[in-house]
């Protein structure tokens, strides 16, 4: 679904997923922008796009939402044996991702897509190019190390470990921050439920899963030992659906 957004005193534009590219990109809040128009078809709001540019007095996009799309699907991964270059700065890279969802390249290590999750993991590890500012990259090894289809639910656990040490969350976090970061995520998930926003459920459900696998560690604990434990509790027990909700038996 295309969805045309008004931020009143500033711009029309089309995106995708208003979520990501206007609140969590440009940095407006819900009540600072108003939905236009949506469609799925894409020349009918390419073509609208511009038609309400031009009635509300801002400045014309050059090229038309759908051939500015058409030429972000052309983008070309430089991929090495080591590495996969993007023609992008780290501060644009998100954005520039997000709009080629489904691109495909490959590399020794197998072939690689840009998928939500994958995605995720890239602007979290790349890095800016040594030969050129305007670009950035990924070690293949490392990305293939987590979307191959070889990969165990454990592995992601270890790999999320890494990165969090890597970022000095577990020498300069601590528990109370991450049961606050906890929070905010559990917020984020019941909006997304209240609003059916699929992409956003899978985001926050998946931000959980980061944030309670930090919070065990700094407990000098695993979530994987958290999991079986809980596991050993709930394998047996009885009860049944009432309203919804798995009430357990009691003696």
């Amino acid at each position: 679904m295309y969805t045309i957004y008004h931020i009143p005193g500033k711009k029309i534009g089309v995106t995708r997923n208003i979520n990501k590219r206007v609140t969590e990109q440009q940095g407006y809040a819900p009540d600072e922008y108003e939905v236009l128009e949506q469609s799925e078809d894409i020349d009918y709001i390419s073509d609208r796009e511009i038609e309400l540019q031009k009635s509300y007095g801002y400045k014309v996009d050059r090229q038309s939402y759908k051939n500015l799309i058409n030429k972000n699907n052309q983008m070309k991964i430089n991929a090495t044996e080591q590495t996969s270059t993007f023609p992008f700065p780290l501060n644009k890279l998100k954005g520039n991702l997000m709009d080629n969802v489904g691109v495909k390249w490959s590399t020794e290590h197998g072939e690689f897509e840009l998928t939500k999750e994958s995605i995720k993991w890239i602007i979290a590890n790349a890095r800016t190019s040594m030969f050129n500012t305007n670009r950035s990259f990924i070690y293949n090894k490392a990305f293939s190390s987590i979307f191959n289809e070889t990969y165990n639910t454990n592995d992601r656990f270890e790999l999320i470990r890494q990165w969090a040490h890597a970022k000095g969350i577990y020498d300069k976090g601590d528990s109370k921050t991450q049961y606050i970061k906890l929070m905010e995520e559990s917020g984020e998930l019941a909006k997304a439920l209240l609003t059916n926003d699929r992409d956003e459920i899978i985001d926050a459900i998946g931000d959980i899963a980061v944030v309670l696998t930090n919070l065990a560690a700094l407990e000098k604990l695993t979530i994987e030992d958290c999991i079986d434990s809980a596991y050993k509790v709930i394998a047996n027990r009885k009860g049944k659906m009432i309203n919804g909700t798995f009430v357990k038996q009691t003696l």
